[in-house]
C-alpha cells in the first residue's frame, strides 16, 4: 500500500522535479515523512524548521511587517513560507506548515488552527501557490500528524491539477487545436 509521501516522491521523481519544506508547528515531521521513503533523495532538496517567529523572516523571507501585525499563524505567512523555502533551497515545489498545536493558543488563534501551503511551478498552482486553512481537533500529536497528512494531500492535489492541465494541452494538440 502506498503512502502520500511515497506518492509525492514517486510523482516528483518521474517528473524530474524537486521539493523543499518549511515547517513550524510540525517541527520536521513533514521532512521525516518524506525522507522515510526509499529514493526520496531523487526529489527532496531539504527543509527549514523555522519554529521561532523571527526565523520565518530571516531564513524564509516572510514579511516582517506581516509577522508583526498578524503573528506566525496566518495564511499569508504560510504562503510566504512555501515560496521562501522554494526559493532558498532551489526547488520546483515548496510546502509550508504553520499553526497552533497546543497546549495554549498563540497569536490570538485557538489550538487546532493550522495553515498549510504549497507553491509550485505549474499551471495547476495559482500565482503564489495555494493555502488551506484547517481547524483540527485532538491533542498536540494528533494536530501535528493531521497537519503533515494535509500538506502532503494539498501537494498531491496540485500535482494532479498540473498533470491534468498538461494532458488537456496534449489532447488539444493531437486533435489539431490550440
Amino acid at each position: 500500500m502506498s503512502s502520500p509521501a511515497a506518492d509525492v516522491v514517486g510523482l516528483l521523481t518521474v517528473r524530474g522535479q524537486s521539493l523543499a519544506v518549511a515547517e513550524s508547528l510540525t517541527g520536521g515531521l513533514v521532512a521525516a515523512e518524506i525522507t522515510s521513503v526509499p529514493g526520496a533523495s531523487k526529489a527532496f532538496r531539504g527543509s527549514v524548521t523555522a519554529y521561532a517567529t523571527e526565523l520565518k523572516h530571516t531564513l524564509l523571507g516572510v514579511d516582517a511587517g506581516l509577522l508583526a501585525a498578524r503573528g506566525a499563524v496566518d495564511p499569508q505567512v504560510a504562503q510566504q513560507m512555501a515560496a521562501g523555502v522554494r526559493a532558498a533551497l532551489g526547488a520546483d515545489w515548496g510546502l509550508a506548515t504553520t499553526g497552533v498545536a497546543g497546549p495554549e493558543p498563540q497569536d490570538g488563534q485557538p489550538v487546532g488552527t493550522v495553515f498549510v501551503a504549497v507553491c509550485g511551478p505549474g499551471a495547476g498552482s495559482a500565482p503564489g501557490g495555494k493555502v488551506e486553512a484547517l481547524r483540527l481537533n485532538g491533542d498536540r500529536a494528533e494536530i501535528r500528524r493531521e497537519s503533515v497528512r494535509s500538506v502532503l494531500a494539498l501537494l498531491l492535489e496540485q500535482l494532479a491539477d498540473e498533470h491534468s492541465g498538461n494532458e488537456r494541452a496534449q489532447d488539444t494538440e493531437r486533435n489539431g487545436g490550440f
